[in-house]
């Protein structure tokens, strides 16, 4: 395996240009300190199915720089990155979705997980969906949230684009029926990360709850991870398409 590090800023042709290639895309990694000073990072595991050696770019599309690796994989090779912020790209403190441009029709195979950590405890690893291809849909639905104390939730609102996004999030806890509406400006280029009650202020504590994401903004990815507050073990929830 060869690995490069691309230290130039990443050209909008992207670090295949010029070759037929797949993209997959985890929604946000991260090397970050939670609540209660937990540290959360990201694994992430790349493997090589496609049959044939390939050439796979790996990004970080909204990190400062937006620093690409290319690596060059065997058929059936596997590369692991344990903190892939850290591990992979060098960095301290970085939250950004994660770019895998495969050279070709299809797609390596990309595993990610996101876990805290404090001291030398370690908390239970949280699996993280993968898109291939395009998600967008103009409403999404973040399901099964709740904010207590025993759990809490945040809320991912990305936006890749080249212009600010407009998002408007309502809260419901019966289809249909919203009980709190949020307007949110992502700007270009950037990823909100918050808790439930920032995005909600007047809503106390509660279970059952979703959410539902509304933009005309194309290039946005919206999700949302519950974590339990004894354990800090987390779901990551993806968005299933939906309407108010």
């Amino acid at each position: 395996m060869r690995i490069r590090l691309l230290v130039v800023l990443f050209l909008a042709a992207g670090p295949l240009a010029g070759q037929e290639s797949a993209t997959a895309i985890v929604p946000v990694v991260g090397s970050v300190f939670g609540a209660t000073m937990v540290r959360w990072r990201t694994d992430v595991e790349i493997v090589n199915d496609t049959g044939q050696t390939v050439d796979v770019a790996i990004e970080l599309p909204l990190a400062p720089e937006s620093p690409v690796i290319v690596l060059t994989l065997g058929p059936g090779q596997l590369q692991r990155f344990t903190d892939i912020i850290g591990q992979a790209f060098g960095l301290d403190h970085a939250l950004s979705p994660l770019r895998v441009t495969t050279a070709g029709r299809r797609s390596v195979t990309v595993r990610a997980a996101a876990y805290a950590s404090r001291e030398t405890e370690l908390f239970p690893a949280q699996p993280l969906a993968v898109y291939i291809g395009s998600t967008f849909f103009p409403s999404r639905v973040l399901d099964n949230l709740a904010f207590s104390d025993d759990f809490r939730t945040n809320i991912g609102l990305v936006n890749m684009g080249e212009h600010d996004a407009h998002v408007v999030l309502a809260l419901q806890r019966i289809v249909g029926r919203t009980i709190a509406v949020s307007h949110v400006r992502v700007p270009a280029n950037s990823i909100l990360h918050d808790s439930i009650q920032s995005l909600f202020p007047l809503i106390t504590k509660g279970d059952g709850f979703s959410v539902v994401v509304e933009t005309a903004s194309r290039d946005t990815l919206v999700y949302a991870s519950v974590i339990e507050s004894a354990n800090q073990a987390g779901k990551f929830i993806a968005p299933r398409v939906g309407l108010r």
